[in-house]
């Protein structure tokens, strides 16, 4: 089983306290992901069912002195830097003296495989023009040569609650022409600091252009990453409730919507400041739900496939693969 830590929020930034008190306990209660769903799940993280965890933050630093505590199983994070200021990104920590130092000290404690930088999503307007964010993308890539192997990078997606916020910033609509020079560009500054690129989620086929299609919960790192096979089975390697172009493995989330305080204004997972303050406004360290709270008549089903789904090498056999 692969945990996701989380798509909804950003847990390491917020909410380590509470998940390493999941990780102690055994367990987390997750709801699916419909906003008003009253389908609560127990998952469980005991080592031997847990094989891989992915964590997606832009700011990992509450965690930094906590890693110790996942000694026990395998892990890497999906880490997401910028070259975009405070109007994009409202309460991130400087970047240049305090993200980029952290984004260093992760991949020097884990090692550069295990982090992925992730530059997304691009959105263009008379400030965040296409040379601004081939300069802001050079200057972080310098930064973090040698600290990552791969590169992420997407272009924005416009939900229907970020459209007022995307017509005040000017956001400008960006042409398959324009998409394909940005990607070039991002590319060769990554090729020459070190890193591979790939899209996340994007229809546009730059195969050609050497760049992929990325898995965030990736099959190929996770078996490099576990030393194991992930188990050829259907249900395993699609993940539905996703984006189309999604070529995720099959996890099971543990956040919460409308909970991330990073501010970003092109949030996907964040479509309400009243929903946001009312979510965080139940944060409990110690409750087996994040941000969140189960009613007296709701009930509590164990989640489906809690149980590895990697299968290392001296262990596999022509039965394994067979649905």
């Amino acid at each position: 089983m692969i945990i996701s830590a989380s798509r909804r929020t950003d847990i390491p930034a917020f909410y380590s306290e509470w998940f390493m008190n999941r990780i102690k306990e055994g367990y987390l209660i997750s709801r699916n992901g419909s906003y008003m769903s009253n389908n609560l799940y127990k998952v469980l993280l005991t080592p031997d069912i847990v094989d891989c965890i992915a964590f997606w933050t832009k700011n990992p630093i509450p965690m930094l002195p906590r890693l110790d505590e996942l000694k026990d199983y395998m892990y890497y994070f999906q880490f997401t830097l910028t070259g975009y200021g405070r109007d994009i990104e409202h309460n991130i920590p400087d970047k240049p003296t305090v993200i980029i130092p952290a984004f260093q000290e992760l991949s020097s404690k884990i090692g550069p495989d295990r982090v992925i930088w992730r530059y997304d999503p691009i959105l263009i307007s008379d400030k965040y023009s296409v040379e601004y964010h081939f300069e802001a993308f050079s200057q972080i890539a310098e930064r973090l040569n040698g600290y990552t192997k791969k590169c992420v990078f997407s272009f924005i997606d416009k939900y229907y609650w970020i459209n007022e916020s995307m017509r005040k910033l000017g956001v400008k609509e960006i042409s398959d022409e324009v998409m394909r020079d940005i990607s070039i560009k991002i590319r060769d500054i990554a090729k020459d600091n070190g890193m591979v690129v790939a899209t996340c989620a994007e229809g546009i086929d730059l195969d050609e252009l050497g760049i992929g299609h990325n898995a965030c919960i990736d099959k190929e790192l996770i078996e490099k990453l576990t030393g194991g096979k992930i188990k050829e089975l259907k249900k395993y390697l699609e993940h539905t409730g996703q984006r189309e172009a999604c070529r995720c493995v099959i996890s099971k989330e543990t956040g919460t919507r409308n909970t991330c305080k990073n501010g970003c204004v092109y949030c996907y997972a964040n479509d309400s400041e009243k929903k946001l303050m009312d979510n965080i406004s139940k944060y409990d360290p110690n409750s087996p739900i994040l941000c969140d709270v189960i009613g007296p008549d709701e009930v509590v089903k164990d989640a489906s496939d809690m149980k590895s789904i990697v299968i290392k090498d001296s262990q596999m056999s022509i039965f394994d693969f067979k649905e």
